[in-house]
């Protein structure tokens, strides 16, 4: 009590005098306009002062709600008072929490028969307040009227029930909360069902997580709603008024209240500031707002962990721990509303445990306690028996009362050890008890390291989840991998993972790969060093201790290599193949990193990238067949997939002098980064050309999204027109392949999708794209695409600095240039014409697109098919694209 009285008096003293401020604005003088503004303008100006002062918010909410109340009943006093109405606050606003611009929701009850009599005045009062600046949402009914409507609709009833007159015959409000009174409308049980319905669905929108980029602080998982269904809940079934109620009625104890009133505090605090921020009713925590809101909660960027990193990992573990309270609330509530009466006998599991309901529970208070090791115990136990769905609200309640149990000497005891081994090993379940581990604090206690990424968001366009929901997905989709039915999902993948032993190894990397983020240093690295000592604290043999310790170190190797390296050069192949060592790793490895990826950002993954890995994977497990001793020849690769190519041409009825008079142009190299299906399909769309003018197709490959060919006599410009002409027509570009023939024709291919990742398979879409991109290379006037269309929103608002890097590839004889810079639409169209001015020569393409940034890589010679040795050129080249990048920034 004293706390409440302290913030009191430090909100008072921030405010100034405001119960005299409330009582002047409650008695101005008739209804004047000029002086409600007044009114209105000045409280919000102090009320923001405060906040910004850190006065409590569970005060300015209240205030706001005060100041309301006080021009609102001095309004209707002045022009709609009468004994047949009744002005009533609903909502948020009858609840008394009104953010700067929360709704504010008023019914207007009205005695039956009188509103003919009422209506002129009522229509007066709320044209005021459209005057005065104050928007409202409004109804008027009569009592008989809103018990009908609330019948109908629980969003309706659940407004009424947050009620409270504020002017007028409280007789009629009385009549009102009688009439959809729980003896009228909606039982409770009822009541229940329909809210747990509706936050089953709402959360489902949010697709059953709150740990994503932009947050919504009110309607996602963990968020305010959450609270206030508690709140409804309590009310109707308990008549509980507030949340310290539900101390009384037993279903929170003091320290659950304690956090559940901190919790809702920090979430009313974020939204007030984003209120404050935008000038507006937003509640999605959006890039564009979460580093001010940061800096205006006094957040500071520290040397491995930004101010808005800080700031969002408390907002995800505030909204962690709400959840886990709104999880043993509604079943507390379910028990008393549901099951009220309903002694089934409990099925004894072991002496620890018994079932009852379908879900489990302790058989004693102090079971914990005695027995510290069931707090993994009974999520092994949940694994075993597929019947049991959850865990009794008591029980839960428990397991965060003595999770401090987990200490040193837990984790050290060979038991707990063994225990969430098992718990990796299970057939069924590792996911669903991880998820649970961690969603009621006990897998970051076990796991201290764990502990510390829980939360922790990468501030980022490249990773939507929070690192630990990350890891988790990986788990997740290793585990999808192991069952026949998610087979059809990724075929490849899920064959390879079920012919493995052991796959609780790759479910250890992949626990395992990103512990070590945010400390600093390469995490790969680190974490290495955290799989070790996990592996020799759990008894791995000391073989599978350094595959997992060798793919937490390389996690993120094949990713790499296959996006920014050419995997067509057998070099690179080769290099790979010596760096992997066995089929053992790379196995572990391809499946690891797949799984990584899809876990990473839901966009991220497409049937081109698993295209480039099932390749590399493919090409590397033929390079660890032969043996490193004898490495792949270009030479050998070279006629395998002309003869390939060759045979298909042959079955499909293409005349063969034809098709190798056309071969004959051909560079070598051509045939190193073309698969044969696709040197079949350009040769027969070569031959079969008319010749007049250039030839543009566009395939939709069922394995590699839709690949564009161009079949052109070379031209100026060409690739900056080509890529630019892409780009306004709102294709992305996967990846680049440029190559010429020796009669001076150019053979480009690009694989491209819209905008959503998705393939082009609309025909009339195919011929747009055929069309536009042929007559724009056709006419030599055009040298460049103005690329109009905009980098999206969320993409602006990042700050890339373009960065330069060069490198050489001798078996290649050609230089590689990498980009890093701020993606945007026309991207590659810029790079392409100051390549041109240069004099510059490109080979071939890796695009990569992560997050906001765009980390592309060219491959790079000068009119000479050489490569690019002279210093001042490459200096020239990299401070004119930083120049041209960063000025045409998103």
């Amino acid at each position: 009590m004293a706390q409440t009285v302290e913030t009191r008096r430090r909100a008072q003293a921030e405010l100034g005098d405001w119960d005299d401020f409330i009582a002047r604005a409650g008695n101005t003088e008739g209804a004047s306009i000029a002086q409600a503004r007044e009114y209105l303008d000045t409280g919000r100006e102090r009320i923001e002062r405060a906040f910004r002062a850190g006065a409590h918010v569970d005060v300015l909410v209240g205030a706001r709600s005060e100041l309301v109340d006080a021009v609102l009943t001095n309004a209707w006093q002045a022009l709609a008072d009468s004994s047949d109405a009744c002005l009533v606050a609903v909502g948020g606003y009858g609840r008394g929490e009104l953010l700067p611009h929360s709704d504010i929701d008023l019914l207007i009850l009205y005695r039956q028969g009188t509103l003919d009599t009422v209506g002129p005045a009522l229509e007066r009062f709320l044209t005021h307040l459209w005057d005065i600046g104050l928007e409202v949402g409004h109804s008027v009914r009569s009592p008989a009227e809103c018990a009908e409507q609330a019948a109908g609709d629980i969003t309706i009833m659940t407004n009424l029930m947050e009620s409270r007159a504020l002017a007028g015959d409280a007789a009629l409000f009385a009549a009102m909360r009688a009439a959809t009174s729980v003896e009228h409308i909606w039982p409770s049980a009822e009541f229940f069902k329909a809210k747990i319905e509706e936050q089953q669905a709402r959360h489902a929108r949010y697709d059953e997580t709150a740990y994503k980029l932009e947050p919504n602080t009110k309607e996602s998982p963990g968020g305010l709603r959450d609270i206030q269904t508690i709140a409804w809940v309590a009310k109707r079934q308990f008549a509980a008024q507030t949340l310290d109620g539900l101390v009384d009625y037993g279903f929170l104890s003091d320290r659950e209240f304690t956090e559940l009133k901190r919790g809702q505090a920090f979430l009313w605090r974020v939204r007030f500031a984003l209120h404050t921020l935008t000038d507006r009713p937003e509640d999605r925590l959006l890039f564009d707002h979460q580093i001010q809101i940061a800096k205006l909660l006094g957040y500071e960027d520290e040397e491995n962990n930004l101010a808005v990193e800080q700031f969002m990992q408390k907002y995800y573990r505030n909204i962690k721990a709400l959840t886990a309270l709104n999880d043993i609330l509604l079943q507390l509530f379910s028990e008393a509303i549901l099951h009220f009466g309903d002694d089934e006998r409990a099925r004894p599991i072991n002496e620890r445990f018994q079932s009852r309901h379908g879900f489990i529970e302790v058989t004693a208070d102090d079971v914990f306690v005695k027995h510290p090791s069931a707090l993994l115990e009974i999520f092994y136990l949940m694994q075993t028996r597929p019947r049991l769905t959850g865990i009794r609200a008591h029980t839960l309640r428990l397991m965060r009362r003595d999770r401090h149990l987990i200490d040193k000497n837990f984790r050290n005891s060979i038991h707990c050890r063994r225990l969430f081994t098992e718990i990796l090993r299970q057939r069924g379940g590792v996911t669903r008890a991880l998820r649970r581990m961690n969603r009621y604090g006990i897998l970051g206690r076990y796991l201290p390291n764990f502990g510390k990424i829980i939360g922790r968001m990468q501030y980022d366009l490249f990773h939507t989840l929070t690192v630990d929901e990350h890891t988790l997905f990986v788990i997740r989709n290793l585990r999808r991998l192991v069952l026949p039915r998610f087979q059809h999902e990724l075929p490849f993948a899920s064959e390879l993972m079920q012919s493995l032993n052991k796959p609780q190894i790759l479910y250890i990397a992949g626990l395992m790969h990103d512990i070590a983020k945010g400390r600093g240093g390469d995490h790969s690295e680190l974490g290495a060093v955290d799989a070790r000592k996990f592996c020799v604290d759990h008894g791995i043999s000391s073989d599978d201790t350094e595959l997992v310790c060798w793919l937490v170190r390389q996690h993120l190797l094949m990713s790499m290599t296959a996006q920014r390296r050419d995997i067509n050069d057998v070099q690179v192949v080769n290099e790979f193949a010596r760096e992997v060592g066995n089929r053992e790793r790379l196995d572990r490895l391809f499946l690891l990193t797949v799984c990584d990826i899809r876990a990473t950002n839901p966009n991220l993954w497409n049937s081109w990238k698993e295209s480039l890995l099932v390749d590399l994977y493919t090409s590397t497990r033929r390079a660890l067949e032969r043996g490193l001793d004898d490495p792949l020849d270009e030479a050998e690769v070279i006629a395998e997939t002309r003869s390939a190519a060759a045979a298909m041409l042959t079955r499909s009825r293409v005349n063969t002098p034809r098709f190798k008079e056309v071969w004959a142009r051909f560079e070598p190299d051509y045939f190193l980064r073309h698969s044969p299906e696709e040197i079949a399909r350009q040769t027969r769309a070569i031959v079969t050309h008319d010749g007049d003018g250039p030839l543009v197709t566009v395939a939709e490959i069922s394995d590699q999204g839709s690949t564009l060919f161009v079949y052109s006599r070379d031209r100026n410009y060409l690739f900056g027109v080509a890529t630019g002409v892409l780009a306004q027509l709102g294709l992305s570009i996967l990846d680049a392949r440029i190559n010429t023939t020796r009669d001076d024709y150019t053979l480009d291919t690009y694989v491209i999708c819209e905008s959503d990742g998705q393939p082009i398979t609309d025909a009339y879409r195919r011929r747009e794209i055929e069309d536009t991109l042929r007559a724009a290379i056709a006419n030599p006037e055009v040298e460049s695409i103005d690329v109009t269309r905009r980098a999206s929103r969320r993409a602006r608002y990042f700050n890339v600095p373009t960065q330069i890097y060069f490198s050489e590839t001798p078996e290649r004889a050609c230089t590689v240039m990498e980009v890093v810079t701020a993606d945007r639409p026309g991207l590659l169209s810029l790079i392409g014409d100051t390549f041109y001015r240069f004099g510059i020569l490109l080979e071939t393409a890796k695009i990569a697109t992560i997050g906001e940034r765009a980390e592309d890589v060219f491959f790079i010679t000068d009119r000479d098919h050489a490569p690019l040795r002279d210093r001042e050129t490459r200096s020239r080249l990299r401070q004119t694209l930083t120049n041209e990048l960063d000025k045409n920034g998103p």
